[in-house]
């Protein structure tokens, strides 16, 4: 769908003024960026929260900005239980995203069966511009998608997120099974 507003995401955050939610819906992804970070998790390397210079990322730095701005930065999992090893992973390293200041919460598949939820996984900025975030049947990225015309997709994005949300557990208090 033809966008009038920045396709990059980094121009995304950086235009937002209230708030900026994210859903994914994976069990697992194969972006390129973490197959080393992945790789060196497997073998047993885990993060140092008290050595933050060894994990601080400038994707890190962009949520503080953004939060730092007052936009309220939120991100909602929906996970299979057991939990994948990848979801493992990820859990495991979300201490950085809430040391940016985005909120983290983790919803059991199960009990995701009564939320109307659209087919991918997306960002929604200001309730209004949602980018979508396509995905191979392996887990690898097909690029992201803006769409900011279509008020009906964004309630749908922003009912979904926010059903989830309520649902959800907060990262501090979610058990891994």
């Amino acid at each position: 769908m033809p966008s009038n507003v920045p396709t990059a995401f980094t121009d995304l955050l950086a235009g937002c003024t209230r708030s900026a939610v994210h859903l994914e819906m994976r069990d697992s992804y194969a972006v390129d960026y973490e197959k080393g970070p992945f790789a060196e998790w497997r073998a047993g390397y885990r993060h140092d929260p008290d050595d933050r210079a060894s994990w601080w990322r400038p994707w890190l730095g962009l949520v503080q900005e953004t939060v730092d701005r007052g936009v309220v930065v939120r991100r909602a999992r929906i996970v299979s239980e057991p939990v994948s090893e990848y979801t493992r992973f990820l859990f495991d390293g979300t201490f950085t995203n809430e040391a940016a200041g985005e909120q983290v919460r983790w919803l059991p598949r199960r009990q995701a069966s009564g939320i109307a939820l659209p087919g991918n996984d997306f960002w929604l900025f200001d309730d209004q511009v949602i980018r979508w975030n396509h995905f191979a049947g392996d887990g690898s990225s097909l690029g992201g998608e803006v769409w900011d015309e279509t008020p009906d997709v964004a309630k749908l994005c922003s009912d979904a997120f926010e059903s989830v949300w309520a649902r959800a557990v907060p990262h501090s208090e979610y058990e891994i099974h």
